[in-house]
């Protein structure tokens, strides 16, 4: 199993999978070998199904779970064992539709008033002024803030991808008055060792706490500021495309599940209520 574990991390690595889908993935292959005690190579179609039925019908893991373990034994049986006859034999859970959790514009300033910490305000008004993820604003770096060019460079987002979003002047003066008091050196938002980013666990818990004393929906976390982001732009008139470059969708479709929470034409609807009687002419 150490032999697999060691050349599936490869893999991955030479395909440029993130550190933390690298861990996700074999954590996934490992509880599946787990579960029947056996190594994964002596596995089939058979043990998947069987495993999969007990993820649903007995620890009832949500879509994202469920994903996340099919995706992991896709990896594993078609690129580290080479089976890919047995990939198509591992069916996906069908996609759920859920719409995002979406703070209004009072509720994420009011949660923002909640962070006493000037670096976790600051990181955090970040994530919802430029509609980044965690993992994105976390591994900023100084020299990424272009005070000149009014930008910020974003390196490796999903999909490995960089892209330029605009700094606004609001957001300009919240990291000035932030690198005033923490003149931070390398990373923007340094851990308790300077020489490292702060993690995103680290931001997810003071996301919690903020909620929590701000009073706001429960199931609000940081990503819930990059929709928040998205949709506050969609009510203000920015076209669709402009917010998929801004958010580094590779997909428009993405991008549109924010016109389903959008107000903007929503509210502009006339009900059938309200339309003029027909004419009896």
């Amino acid at each position: 199993m150490r032999h697999l574990r060691r050349r599936m991390i490869e893999d991955m690595r030479v395909r440029g999978y993130s550190p933390k889908t690298i861990k996700d993935y074999v954590r996934c292959v490992a509880r599946f070998a787990e579960h029947f005690r056996r190594s994964p190579a002596r596995l089939g179609a058979e043990e998947i199904r069987e495993f999969q039925v007990y993820l649903v019908m007995h620890e009832k893991v949500s879509y994202g779970v469920h994903s996340r373990f099919v995706a992991a034994l896709r990896f594993f049986y078609n690129v580290t064992l080479d089976t890919p006859v047995l990939v198509h034999k591992i069916p996906h859970p069908k996609v759920e539709k859920k719409l995002p959790v979406v703070p209004g514009r009072e509720e994420v300033l009011r949660f923002l008033a909640a962070v006493p910490n000037i670096k976790h305000r600051t990181i955090l008004t970040t994530c919802y002024a430029v509609g980044l993820r965690v993992s994105e604003v976390t591994r900023l770096k100084v020299e990424d803030i272009n005070s000149t060019r009014k930008i910020i460079h974003v390196h490796r987002g999903k999909g490995r991808r960089d892209r330029i979003v605009p700094l606004s002047d609001s957001l300009l003066e919240v990291l000035r008055e932030y690198w005033r008091a923490v003149r931070p050196r390398t990373w923007l938002f340094p851990g308790r060792d300077p020489d490292q980013p702060l993690s995103s666990r680290t931001v997810e818990y003071v996301c919690q706490r903020a909620r929590k004393r701000a009073g706001l929906h429960p199931k609000l976390n940081v990503h819930s500021l990059r929709h928040a982001f998205a949709t506050h732009l969609l009510d203000a008139g920015t076209d669709v495309r402009k917010i998929q470059v801004l958010l580094g969708h590779q997909s428009l479709r993405t991008t549109q599940t924010y016109t389903h929470v959008s107000m903007r034409d929503l509210l502009g609807t006339t009900s059938p209520l309200d339309l003029p009687a027909p004419s009896r002419d």
